[in-house]
C-alpha cells in the first residue's frame, strides 16, 4: 500500500525538523567549546589573521584578536606570539600588520614571529607547529574568534602540538551566525583531512 501524500509530507517535515535540530545542537556545542576553551600558560600564542583595512590597519575583528594576544603576553601567559596570515590581492600582508600592531602595543619585536604564508587555518597550523618544533616549544594557545577556536585547536593538534588551549576576544558581529554554520563542515573536514 502506498503512503498518502500527507503522510510523505509529515515524514519530510519531521526529517527536516530533525536535521535542523541536529544543526542547532552541533552549532551550540561548537560555540560552547570555543567559549569554554581553557587558555592555560603556553609557550606560544598562535594568532590567526583576518582582514586588513585599505589604510593598512587591522580590521576591528583582527584588532580584537591582537588585543587578546597582547593581554596574554602582558600577563605572562605566553612567551612568544606567532601571528599568521596571508597577503591579500591588494598586497596587504596580514602577518606584517599584526606584528607591527603588537610591537606598537609594547610586545618586544623578538617576541613576535610573523608568518605571511598562513593563507588558511590549516597552513597556519603547519607553519606554527614547525616553528614550535624547531624551537622546542610544546604548548600553544590558539587565539581567534570563539567559533573558530575548536577548529584551530584541532588543526594544531593534528600537526603535532601536544598541548593546545584556546582564547578568543570579546567581539561578536551579526555575520558570526554564518561563520558558525560554516565551521560545522569545516571542522568535520579537518578531523578527516589527510596530513
Amino acid at each position: 500500500m502506498n503512503a498518502s501524500p500527507s503522510r510523505w509530507r509529515r515524514r519530510l517535515l519531521a526529517t527536516a525538523a530533525g536535521l535542523c535540530a541536529a544543526v542547532v545542537l552541533a552549532a551550540a556545542a561548537l560555540v560552547a567549546a570555543g567559549l569554554l576553551a581553557g587558555a592555560p600558560r603556553a609557550d606560544v600564542a598562535v594568532v590567526l589573521g583576518n582582514t586588513v583595512a585599505p589604510d593598512g590597519r587591522p580590521s576591528p575583528r583582527l584588532a580584537a584578536r591582537l588585543d587578546r594576544a597582547y593581554d596574554c603576553y602582558a600577563a605572562g601567559r605566553c612567551r612568544v606570539v606567532f601571528v599568521s596570515g596571508g597577503v591579500d590581492p591588494a598586497g596587504r600582508d596580514e602577518a606584517a600588520v599584526m606584528r607591527d600592531y603588537l610591537i606598537s602595543r609594547g610586545v618586544p619585536a623578538d617576541r613576535v614571529v610573523a608568518d605571511s604564508l598562513g593563507n588558511d587555518t590549516w597552513a597556519t597550523a603547519i607553519h606554527a607547529s614547525a616553528y614550535m618544533r624547531e624551537h622546542g616549544y610544546a604548548s600553544a594557545i590558539a587565539i581567534t574568534q570563539y567559533f573558530h577556536v575548536p577548529r584551530t585547536m584541532l588543526a594544531l593538534r593534528r600537526h603535532g602540538v601536544p598541548q593546545v588551549g584556546g582564547a578568543s576576544p570579546r567581539f561578536a558581529e551579526a555575520r558570526d551566525l554564518y561563520s558558525i554554520l560554516r565551521e560545522l563542515p569545516a571542522i568535520a573536514w579537518y578531523a578527516a583531512r589527510p596530513l
